[in-house]
């Protein structure tokens, strides 16, 4: 199943991924589901039965680019394919279980090489989400078609942020009088 169409539509978020500049961050959002690619793919279940984690539904990380977790493999596709850099491995820069990432910041100082991922259980992080120039190479390349790039859902952000602003219909002076 490869991340919904509709995307955000549905989910809710579930917290932050900070960047340390202090301005930036992208949400996650849930609920996250069982029943995609990384829950039936040998190398993802081996990797996290090798770490002794549990496989958990993850979510989506980002907004206007986001990865669904649970749709991705960690093929790495994406990450080779961004022009700009505006995803990372996570744990290439924090080697932590997925399930702990919400409130964690970072740097951006993970790999974004391909072939660096720590294992099958590292997610590609769209930690520089800001610097996307929307060319959606990442979404052409992706194996499990985890990867959704969509400028209009600045306005999902925004109001998860609690920063949307409704401008006045119309398009005329707000302050005009009939």
């Amino acid at each position: 199943m490869p991340i919904e169409e509709n995307f955000p539509e549905g989910l809710e978020p579930i917290g932050k991924i900070l960047h340390s500049d202090g301005e930036n961050f992208h949400f996650m959002w849930g609920p996250g589901r069982s029943n995609a690619e990384a829950f039936s793919n040998e190398d993802v279940k081996a990797a996290y039965a090798a770490r002794g984690e549990e496989q958990v539904p993850l979510g989506v990380s980002g907004t206007m680019v986001a990865i669904d977790w649970d749709s991705c493999v960690a093929d790495g596709a994406c990450i080779e394919a961004c022009p700009v850099q505006v995803f990372q491995w996570y744990r290439t820069e924090k080697d932590m279980p997925a399930v702990d990432i919400v409130g964690e910041t970072f740097d951006g100082s993970g790999s974004d090489v391909k072939e660096e991922r720590k294992d099958y259980t590292d997610k590609a992080d769209p930690i520089r989400e800001h610097d996307c120039i929307w060319c959606m190479a990442c979404v052409s390349v992706c194996p499990p078609e985890a990867v959704k790039v969509d400028q209009s859902n600045q306005e999902a952000h925004e109001k998860a942020a609690g920063t949307h602003v409704v401008m006045p219909s119309g398009g005329g002076n707000p302050h005009a009088h009939d």
